[in-house]
């Protein structure tokens, strides 16, 4: 990838439980992408640390946010994309994650984002992926159509992040290129046309 396509991803994982297992999912998914020589960041619920949500981002006077919040919204504006790593709770996704996420608006829009979802079981966390794509049309950074649902996770990564099998190197590839693909699109679009940043008209609907 030349340095004028190069891609800057923001890695979203939110988890509140103690005995955390999709931070290696996280881990990996960064690694990953560091690989294919994108900028990489990892937002971790837990570093930043939001409270339950109250003014989102962009009710505060420039300047007056709280610190993490002011640092994550520079780490998403300067985003060209977003992959998700998400757990499944009872069909949905965890309330870290949600918390997060609902902070911000306008730093998604037009931005790509990939689903990674993880559970204990067989399944992945498949449910959450299905209820995840809705929140994040909503958000404005549109699901790609792949994903990429990890099972068993607490045999299927080591601390740091290293597949335990194989299988799931070679099955991020066409993940990751789909994701790039999208990625470098809407990028380009970005460069060449101004993009409204006014929410989407569904959601201004609804709040009228």
């Amino acid at each position: 990838m030349s340095n004028s396509e190069k891609l800057n991803t923001a890695v979203i994982y939110g988890s509140a439980r103690r005995s955390r297992q999709g931070i290696k999912a996280a881990r990996f998914v960064v690694r990953k992408l560091e690989e294919r020589k994108h900028d990489v960041t990892l937002i971790d619920s837990e570093k930043y640390d939001l409270p339950m949500l109250d003014w989102m981002y962009k009710e505060y006077e420039s300047g007056q946010a709280p610190e993490a919040m002011q640092k994550l919204a520079e780490i998403l504006s300067a985003a060209d994309g977003f992959i998700i790593v998400s757990a499944e709770y009872n069909h949905s996704i965890p309330g870290a994650l949600k918390n997060l996420l609902d902070h911000f608006q306008s730093e998604y829009l037009y931005k790509p984002s990939g689903i990674v979802t993880y559970s204990a079981g067989p399944y992945g966390g498949v449910r959450a992926l299905v209820n995840l794509r809705g929140i994040l049309a909503e958000l404005g950074t549109p699901s790609i159509p792949s994903a990429f649902p990890i099972s068993q996770i607490h045999n299927a990564f080591d601390d740091d992040g290293n597949a335990a099998d194989k299988a799931y190197d070679d099955r991020i590839v066409k993940f990751l290129d789909e994701y790039e693909w999208y990625a470098k699109a809407l990028k380009h679009a970005r460069d060449f046309e101004h993009c409204s940043d006014a929410i989407p008209m569904q959601q201004e609907l609804c709040r009228g």
